[in-house]
């Protein structure tokens, strides 16, 4: 990706994020970026085309912080799932003040013929392949209780309710594997 690509790239991600993706025209992505509409279609193509690479980029670099947050947990799930919490309360402080991106996107995006609807759907079905890998039993449980703790931390509605939830899915975890109390 060239410089300039990387800056429409950044701008977008920005803007569709604290504006809302029906919300940003490809004029201000551009202007914002310092770069020319010709320079973002040449790159792009269309609109629809930086909405994937946002979400796609937002995925990828989400993907990649669990992953790490996973590889110092300790081996049991009730650590495994304490780390996936852990990493969301991290991301959402640093990344998503205003709650879960791909929530926020699907939000306006809910057109299963749109191509960022792949990206938006397939990274909760990446979660929910997470949560089943680490507690098969409860993992449709875990991943209401994680979805839930993210909207309601754009939502701020209570306090920490992602630490909330992680507590209520530590507690799920243990019962179903026989070391609850």
């Amino acid at each position: 990706m060239t410089p300039a690509a990387r800056r429409a790239l950044a701008a977008a991600s920005r803007l569709f994020y604290e504006r809302g993706i029906h919300a940003v025209g490809v004029d201000l992505i551009a202007a914002e970026a310092g770069v020319t509409k010709k320079t973002l279609y040449d790159r792009f193509g269309s609109k629809e085309q930086i909405v994937v690479e946002y979400l796609a980029d937002r995925d990828e670099r989400w993907r990649a912080h669990v992953g790490e947050r996973l590889e110092t947990a300790g081996p049991g799930a009730a650590d495994r799932v304490r780390a996936v919490f852990a990493a969301s309360r991290e991301w959402m402080d640093a990344n998503s003040p205003k709650g879960c991106g791909m929530v926020n996107a699907h939000a306006e995006i809910s057109d299963p013929s749109h191509p960022a609807y792949t990206v938006i759907t397939g990274q909760k079905q990446w979660m929910l392949r997470l949560f089943t890998d680490l507690a098969p039993e409860q993992a449709r449980t875990l991943m209401l209780l994680h979805e839930g703790a993210l909207v309601a931390h754009g939502l701020r509605v209570f306090a920490d309710p992602i630490g909330v939830a992680c507590e209520e899915a530590v507690e799920i975890v243990e019962a179903g594997s026989g070391h609850g109390a």
